[in-house]
């Protein structure tokens, strides 16, 4: 109570215009008292209307008063001043936009400290004492600061509404339950509230429940990441290593090769050195020979010609031409080629480990369920442009519209021989590998066959068919019926006829569907395939040459 009395003088004797304790104060004609300079300060903008009022009670003076101290006052807060007295209440004690303000005080209201739901008003800690001094108000119903208290008052008959209709699911005061609401179902808030309360508790439990399953899905989400982490650096750190150890591999398999070919070039350069000298070596015997013999021709003393050329030694056996090999060629070319042989060698296995590893890396791990998609539009968000590949086609097959769409002619196509030609079955396969999630549609007439397989599925023979062995799917399409096949197994299929089929692919989730897509884009479900697919998939199709004018074009979607 002590500190009551104190908030109290604070109150009194602060400005309510700036809110701090008085400054060289002064009383007003109407008893209010306000710092000097504040009054002046208000005033001075009230001159242009030749009316002066007083900021708490508007009570206007004609003409404008003077103002003088009043000194008895500034005195008494001098003194205050020293007994403790402190500047007006914080400014967290007032009511800020989002605080509820005391509906009592006057000026810069207070926070309020309690809302009762009997006055249906707000207040601060002073104003609300009477609800804990006076026997009646003490048996109000005093709650949290809310705002908006007013809502509890019926905007008809400015009663508090303590009725609650189940008819009409709204709060009603004890009129409206006599008049319009008369003969509805109607119990007391108190009641629908407790009933209420008790779902509430229900739907809180799963609340609670559901934050627990959830804390406990982050947890595991979590240790997912880390060990996502620590296998990805343990992988880097390998792979690191391993490629570190195969390029070291490389690099001494190159200075082998180096020396190798310095050591033999050395070898060949001294074995052809040694030759040259000893043929210089000849060559200048053979000079010098040939000087005594042009001499001794040219001597005009017969007996000393004959005399000298008895004493001339016979020519030394010489140098056979067939024992100088000279290559027609550059040397060492076959160890170029080898060399160029090995790097393709090195090119293939890369680029086949190559794929395997990336599709491992880029295979999607769902964690969290993904819903296929249910509408056209979701399916043409992962829409692929597929086009086929001729080194695929057979041979009777007519590609056109940029290689999307197949014909058969009976007339045999210009293609350039490719092992991967289908030699037995009038299919190819696409362009394009699909790993994740991909969708296409088909515009197919007469007889076809739509399918997806792997890239190793056989080019030749029985098995090489869509259908017929374990690395495809097929979808057979005829005007009057479909027949879905996987390794030599056709499952009847129940649809609507369509000319366009659509095909959902989701690679990781092992997911295969194919779906009747209609002339107003409606699609229904054919057939679904839940498998593993261990490879990348490639779209593929095929023509039954028994019905005339058959032909599949992967279509263009927006």
């Amino acid at each position: 109570m002590a500190q009551q009395g104190v908030q109290l003088d604070r109150e009194t004797f602060s400005c309510s215009i700036c809110l701090d304790l008085l400054k060289d104060p002064v009383t007003i004609p109407c008893g209010h008292n306000y710092c000097m300079s504040c009054i002046k300060t208000h005033w001075n903008k009230d001159d242009r209307k030749q009316k002066h009022s007083c900021p708490q009670c508007r009570k206007v003076f004609v003409p404008r008063p003077v103002l003088v101290k009043n000194t008895m006052l500034a005195d008494l807060v001098e003194e205050l001043k020293k007994t403790g007295l402190q500047a007006a209440p914080a400014d967290h004690c007032y009511a800020g936009p989002e605080d509820v303000a005391c509906d009592v005080c006057t000026g810069r209201k207070l926070k309020a400290f309690k809302s009762c739901l009997v006055c249906l008003a707000s207040y601060c800690e002073k104003h609300l004492q009477p609800h804990y001094d006076v026997a009646p108000l003490k048996k109000h119903k005093l709650v949290e600061p809310l705002k908006n208290l007013q809502e509890n008052l019926c905007p008809r008959h400015d009663e508090v509404m303590k009725i609650f209709c189940r008819t009409d699911q709204q709060c009603i005061c004890y009129l409206c339950s006599m008049e319009e609401h008369k003969g509805h179902v109607t119990v007391s808030a108190a009641a629908e509230r407790t009933e209420r309360q008790k779902e509430l508790q229900v739907s809180q439990q799963k609340v609670q429940q559901r934050i627990q399953d959830r804390e406990k899905d982050v947890k595991v989400l979590q240790q997912e990441v880390e060990a996502i982490n620590g296998s990805a650096d343990k992988a880097v750190e390998h792979s690191e290593k391993t490629f570190a150890q195969m390029i070291r591999l490389i690099q001494k398999r190159r200075s082998d090769v180096k020396q190798q070919l310095r050591s033999k070039q050395e070898t060949e350069v001294s074995r052809v050195r040694d030759l040259q000298e000893k043929l210089e070596q000849e060559i200048t015997e053979l000079k010098r020979r040939d000087a005594e013999l042009k001499t001794l021709s040219e001597t005009d003393d017969h007996n000393q010609f004959l005399r000298n050329y008895r004493s001339l030694s016979a020519l030394s056996e010489a140098t056979q031409s067939s024992s100088i090999n000279i290559r027609p060629l550059r040397y060492f070319e076959d160890v170029t080629a080898a060399v160029l042989e090995a790097r393709e060698k090195l090119q293939d296995v890369l680029r086949e480990t190559w794929t395997n590893i990336s599709l491992i890396v880029t295979e999607e791990r769902v964690l969290l369920p993904q819903p296929e998609p249910k509408t056209r539009a979701d399916f043409l968000k992962y829409s692929s442009e597929i086009t086929l590949d001729p080194n695929t086609a057979h041979k009777d097959l007519l590609l056109s519209e940029g290689n999307r769409r197949a014909t058969f002619t009976g007339q045999e196509q210009y293609y350039c021989s490719h092992t991967g030609m289908f030699t037995d079955h009038h299919q190819a396969l696409s362009t394009e590998s699909l790993t994740g999630r991909s969708y296409w549609e088909v515009e197919w007439r007469a007889g076809v066959r739509i399918a997806v397989a792997y890239e190793n599925i056989s080019r030749a023979g029985y098995e090489s068919r869509f259908g017929y062995n374990d690395k495809s799917w097929l979808l057979e399409c005829h005007t009057d019926s479909y027949l879905f096949w996987h390794n030599d197994v056709q499952t009847p299929v129940l649809g609507p006829q369509s000319s366009r089929i659509g095909v959902y692919l989701d690679h990781s989730a092992g997911v295969l569907s194919f779906y009747s897509v209609s002339d107003t884009k409606t699609m229904t479900l054919l057939h679904r395939v839940q498998t593993t697919f261990t490879q990348p998939l490639y779209a593929g199709v095929g023509i039954d040459i028994w019905y005339p004018g058959s032909s599949a074009e992967f279509i263009q979607l927006k």
